[in-house]
C-alpha cells in the first residue's frame, strides 16, 4: 500500500512538473511573439540619408507626389539634413530638453540673437528659396500691424518707423543688396511678424488641397506653425505628409516623429476640422495656410 501511495505521489509530481514546463514554454512563446511584433513594426528611416527625400522612405503602396523641378515643393523635399542623431540645439548652443521628438535636423543655421522662432524659421526657408531662384523681388511679409515690408524696399534703404500700431517707411540707409543685409532684413521681419500676421496675410487651404510647403497653424501670440516638407499618395488617393518645425526658444529646425500613429511615423494623415497632435504641440483643428 505504501509503495502504491509513493508511486502515486511521484506520478502527481511528474504531472505537475510537466504542466509547469508546458506553461512556461507557452508564456515564453507569447513573450517572444510580443517582442517580435515590436521589432517588426515598420521603420521608414534611412539613417544614411542626407536629405528629406533620402532620409524618409515611402511605405509600400505609396509614391511621392511629383512637382516641377524648380518648385518650392521640390526645394523642401530635397532639403539637406545634418547627420542622423544630431541633437536639437537652442540659439545659445544649449541642448533642447526634448531630444526624442525628431527624426532629422534641417541645415538651417540658428542665429545667436534668439529671434528665429517657429514662424520665423519658415519665413527664412521661404525667403532663401526665393533668393536662390532669382525671385528676390517677391520676398516680403506683413508685420502684425498689417503693414507690408518687402526686401526690395529694404535693400533700397527704406526702414520702418514704428509708433505703437502706426508704421511709416523712410529712406534712411544707403542701397545694399548683399546677402548680409538680407539677413538683417529677416531679423527685422522676425521682430514684427509671426504666426498671427502670417495667418491673416496668407491664403487659407482646405485639407483636401494641401501640398508640400503648406503650413499647419494655430494663430496667436504665442501660436505655433509647422510646414509640410514631403507628400505621398497611394492608388486610392490616400495621402500622407511629413512635418518640420522651428520652435521657441529659437532652435534647430527638425523633422517631427508621429507619436499618435507610430505605425506610419514620421508620416502624418490629416482630416478636415480634426485636431492634430504633434510631439511639441496640439492643434485644435487642421488649419493650413500657403505662401504667396
Amino acid at each position: 500500500m505504501k509503495k502504491y501511495i509513493f508511486s502515486l505521489v511521484i506520478a502527481l509530481i511528474l504531472i505537475f512538473i510537466l504542466r509547469s514546463f508546458t506553461n512556461t514554454r507557452m508564456i515564453a512563446n507569447q513573450a517572444k511573439g510580443a517582442i517580435t511584433n515590436v521589432i517588426i513594426e515598420p521603420n521608414y528611416i534611412n539613417v544614411v540619408g542626407d536629405s528629406i527625400s533620402t532620409r524618409v522612405n515611402v511605405p509600400e503602396g505609396y509614391k511621392r507626389v511629383e512637382y516641377p523641378q524648380s518648385s518650392f515643393q521640390e526645394y523642401l523635399r530635397h532639403y539637406q539634413l545634418k547627420p542622423y542623431g544630431t541633437k536639437i540645439i537652442n540659439y545659445d548652443n544649449s541642448e533642447y530638453f526634448a531630444q526624442h521628438w525628431h527624426e532629422a535636423i534641417l541645415e538651417v543655421p540658428v542665429p545667436k540673437n534668439g529671434l528665429q522662432q517657429c514662424a520665423d524659421a519658415l519665413m527664412r526657408i521661404r525667403s532663401e528659396y526665393l533668393w536662390n531662384n532669382k525671385r528676390k523681388n517677391e520676398i516680403g511679409f506683413k508685420f502684425t500691424s498689417g503693414h507690408y515690408c518687402s526686401w526690395k524696399k529694404y535693400a533700397e534703404g527704406y526702414r520702418p518707423k514704428i509708433k505703437g500700431n502706426k508704421v511709416t517707411f523712410h529712406k534712411t540707409a544707403s542701397p545694399n543688396n548683399t546677402k548680409a543685409n538680407f539677413y538683417k532684413y529677416l531679423n527685422l521681419i522676425y521682430m514684427y511678424a509671426g504666426t498671427l500676421s502670417m495667418y491673416h496675410e496668407l491664403e487659407k487651404v482646405p485639407v483636401s488641397e494641401i501640398k508640400i510647403g503648406d503650413m499647419l497653424i494655430k494663430p496667436g501670440s504665442p501660436g505655433h506653425i509647422e510646414i509640410i516638407v514631403d507628400e505621398i499618395v497611394n492608388e486610392e488617393g490616400d495621402k500622407m505628409y511629413l512635418l518640420a518645425q522651428g520652435n521657441t526658444p529659437a532652435q534647430s529646425v527638425c523633422l517631427l516623429k508621429n507619436f499618435e500613429d507610430t505605425s506610419i511615423s514620421p508620416w502624418y494623415r490629416f482630416q478636415e476640422e480634426e485636431p492634430v497632435y504633434t510631439p511639441s504641440y496640439y492643434f485644435d483643428k487642421a488649419r493650413f495656410i500657403r505662401f504667396k
